[in-house]
């Protein structure tokens, strides 16, 4: 309100001081909350290790050898905070449900990791799994990427993406979505396609049944992509709208093009010599014309995929993971309640 005072006869009319808001230069304000890994590992409080060193080296990726000491400082705190999200969105469908009368419908929990190629999605979507069917409250964990969901080659061919493979254009997105919507319904036995990295291909004519589980991890590329708003009527959903908590797995773009070449060059000695595998014709290269293949691959494809569409939904995530050398997580950035 403004003031009045009286001066040589005259009113003059002042404005309320207020206290000026103060920003620091080059502060950052951002949503998230940042821990170290030490102060991170702390929130494991008295939660126990669950999983055995021949479970711990079996989840382990191509390139990434996990270590007890990654799952017990990373792992069991996020375990325990994701078993804490699990109880408080089943209490709250509970109570949601005898709002409106009904008692029937369980809903799973859909957690989302998403990130580029070679970054450790896979690894921690199965670590997470093994560990959060610990949990008393929710045994049924299951977990499923959205590789299935890729259009098939012969698709992707005659619409001229199969060098686009992985972006966003080239995922069944309609299906994925339909998937999704059936799954948080509470429907039964729900189809989700499967995916041949040995054919480089859909396998159209296998599937999987997710039947009610307590939790659904959803892996995979642009699984935090929004869609396209629309101009008029109603905006399509978007992978995301279905989770209910999701993750990103961050990492320089360098060091995980180091990974995927290491990656390659190990497929190169494994998977790749088999005729049938879809990438046969480079087991023969020569160390050096198969790292430099790799890297061709990374910078034409993967790295335009990673800088035009993974990264710029790292901010949507709940949570983010980032990663340092030797797939070590040095920094975790968790969202503000």
């Amino acid at each position: 309100m403004k003031r009045l005072r009286k001066t040589l006869g005259k009113v003059e009319l002042r404005k309320p001081r207020t206290r000026p808001v103060i920003v620091r230069a080059g502060a950052i304000l951002s949503p998230y909350q940042s821990f170290s890994r030490k102060d991170w590992a702390r929130l494991r409080a008295d939660t126990p290790m669950t999983l055995d060193d021949t479970e711990v080296e079996r989840l382990s990726g191509v390139t990434q050898r996990l270590s007890r000491k990654e799952v017990e400082e990373i792992y069991l705190p996020l375990s325990r905070l994701l078993n804490l999200q699990v109880q408080a969105t089943q209490h709250l469908h509970a109570e949601r449900q005898r709002f409106f009368g009904k008692t029937d419908g369980k809903v799973p929990f859909i957690l989302g990791i998403a990130g580029s190629v070679a970054v450790g999605k896979s690894t921690a979507a199965r670590v997470l799994q093994a560990l959060l069917a610990r949990w008393p409250e929710h045994r049924r964990v299951d977990l499923i990427t959205t590789d299935g969901f890729l259009l098939p080659n012969r698709v992707l061919e005659e619409r001229g993406l199969m060098q686009r493979k992985g972006f966003p254009e080239s995922y069944d997105t309609h299906r994925l979505l339909a998937f999704l919507n059936d799954v948080k319904s509470g429907r039964a036995n729900v189809a989700a396609p499967l995916y041949s990295h040995f054919s480089y291909d859909v396998l159209e004519a296998e599937e999987r049944i997710i039947d009610r589980p307590d939790v659904l991890i959803v892996e995979g590329l642009n699984v935090l992509q929004p869609a396209q708003l629309a101009k008029v009527g109603d905006a399509a959903p978007f992978v995301s709208d279905f989770f209910d908590f999701a993750i990103y797995m961050d990492a320089p773009a360098d060091v995980v093009e180091e990974w995927y070449v290491t990656r390659f060059l190990r497929l190169r000695q494994t998977a790749f010599r088999d005729p049938a595998a879809y990438f046969h014709r480079y087991a023969r290269l020569a160390d050096a014309e198969a790292r430099a293949k790799a890297a061709e691959i990374w910078q034409s494809i993967n790295l335009v995929n990673l800088t035009e569409n993974i990264l710029p939904t790292r901010r949507r995530a709940d949570l983010i993971l980032v990663k340092g050398k030797g797939h070590r997580i040095e920094r975790i950035e968790l969202r503000r309640l």
